[in-house]
């Protein structure tokens, strides 16, 4: 027996190169599942959280608060342009959406205004979403990805693969940030209209109800695109690994 042959049922790592191998030096795959949550804590978690802790557990102003809480997002937005030449999708939203809201902090007065404003805020979303989908840049699959693949290597690797060289999973993407854009902003037209039709007491609890009705249906219609996405994944993964294709053992 060979000293390669030996290695290989030892340990087969060290003859294909995958997987943790033991000893000083080793190389570890990254954990897939913290390397997708990351944008998403660091654009969306940080930011958000930011905000709300400078404005109600400090009592910061409103665009202090907002100002301060750009700081990330900007940050990386710039990064991603300057270093990278590429767009920050999710942390560009954020940004957008509390440059917004500073501009529109000064718009006071009138309950139905008000109303009125928080609606812009989720618009500046719903139109970034859809105008980045219709430019071939499906801005939800950030967050979308971390659950199809459900922090496994294999999924992660398969996703990366589709969406290099796949134009049906690319497509399937698409829609999915199409679904979430349109009832976003479909929520936000909603919110504008019946801000000037019903009482504002109504509105106080309505406006709460769209928000949840429309992530209820984004969710429910976004199936149509996260069926195929989780079919192809699970297809990809699987071929990769060789079980695809593979006749199993003939029953005697």
């Amino acid at each position: 027996m060979t000293q390669v042959q030996h290695e290989a049922r030892v340990r087969p790592e060290a003859v294909t190169g995958m997987g943790a191998v033991d000893g000083a030096g080793a190389e570890r795959e990254p954990n897939p599942l913290a390397a997708m949550a990351r944008p998403l804590v660091l654009d969306i978690a940080v930011p958000l959280g930011s905000y709300y802790l400078l404005r109600d557990g400090f009592g910061v102003g409103l665009v202090p608060a907002l100002l301060l809480s750009s700081v990330v997002p900007g940050v990386r937005t710039v990064v991603g342009a300057v270093r990278d030449r590429s767009f920050n999708g999710l942390a560009g939203i954020i940004l957008a959406v509390n440059l917004v809201g500073i501009v529109l902090s000064f718009v006071t007065g009138d309950a139905r205004l008000m109303i009125v404003k928080d609606s812009a805020l989720s618009s500046v979303v719903g139109l970034s979403v859809l105008v980045a989908a219709a430019t071939g840049k499906p801005l939800m699959s950030a967050g979308l990805k971390p659950f199809m693949t459900k922090g496994r290597a294999a999924n992660v690797r398969a996703w990366d693969r589709l969406t290099a060289v796949d134009p049906r999973f690319r497509r399937a993407e698409v829609l999915f940030s199409v679904i979430w854009g349109a009832c976003l902003l479909a929520e936000c037209v909603a919110r504008i209209v019946l801000a000037f039709v019903l009482p504002v007491s109504t509105m106080v609890w309505l406006s709460t109800v769209l928000l949840i009705g429309s992530i209820l249906l984004a969710a429910v219609v976004g199936a149509i695109a996260t069926n195929p996405i989780e079919r192809m994944i699970a297809e990809e993964a699987a071929a990769q690994d060789g079980t695809v294709g593979v006749p199993g053992p003939k029953s005697e």
